[in-house]
């Protein structure tokens, strides 16, 4: 006769794996650390799984091709352009007039400081750098979609827009404050006029 399975005590200590194993076929998804939204002490993390599919920051981000600040800079221009494209619509001439409608609903103080941020970002992003980011974070658009947009089908044009996109996102993370610009080296005009044989 075999032996009756003896139960373990519970264990509060031990993580839990959220993680779901029912994916569907053509799921892309990576791992990723979160705060613990049931946690008892702040600052618990948990490992849970992100969709990746139609993400195109998110895959670079769990790829490693990006960092942290670069994507909490992509995410944020994200968050710009979803509250400034949230305000007042346009008439629409094919819907009959009702007498007494609803009101246009005021532009926020958000929206309105979410597109002078915008204004600044394309500013400094200038037109073809703006236009890119425009097609990868809001449109969701890969790096060879980008090429293919453009016309432009070969890798060659895929790794150019792969570096110029990070740029781009270099610059958001500044603009955002996610990042400190790095100090440029100015070299003393003493040292060079005096040549190589008169240093000590």
């Amino acid at each position: 006769m075999p032996r009756a399975k003896r139960n373990k005590p519970y264990n509060p200590a031990r993580a839990h794996d959220w993680r779901s194993r029912d994916l569907l076929r053509n799921a892309e998804v990576a791992t990723v650390e979160v705060d613990n939204p049931l946690a008892l002490e702040p600052g618990e993390k948990i490992v849970a799984l992100r969709s990746i599919r139609n993400d195109p920051l998110a895959r670079l981000h769990s790829r490693r091709q990006i960092d942290e600040a670069q994507y909490q800079g992509g995410r944020a221009f994200q968050n710009d352009w979803e509250r400034a494209e949230r305000g007042p619509r346009a008439v629409d001439p094919t819907r009959e007039y009702v007498d007494g409608g609803q009101m246009r609903e005021p532009i926020t103080e958000g929206q309105r400081k979410a597109v002078l941020r915008l204004n600044r970002a394309v500013r400094e992003l200038g037109a073809d750098g703006s236009a890119l980011v425009h097609d990868v974070l809001v449109r969701g658009m890969t790096m060879e979609q980008v090429g293919q947009r453009r016309g432009l089908r070969s890798q060659r044009w895929n790794d150019y827009f792969a570096r110029r996109f990070q740029e781009c996102l270099d610059r958001l993370a500044l603009i955002y404050g996610f990042a400190t610009a790095h100090p440029v080296p100015v070299k003393d005009p003493r040292a060079e006029s005096r040549g190589p044989s008169s240093l000590p």
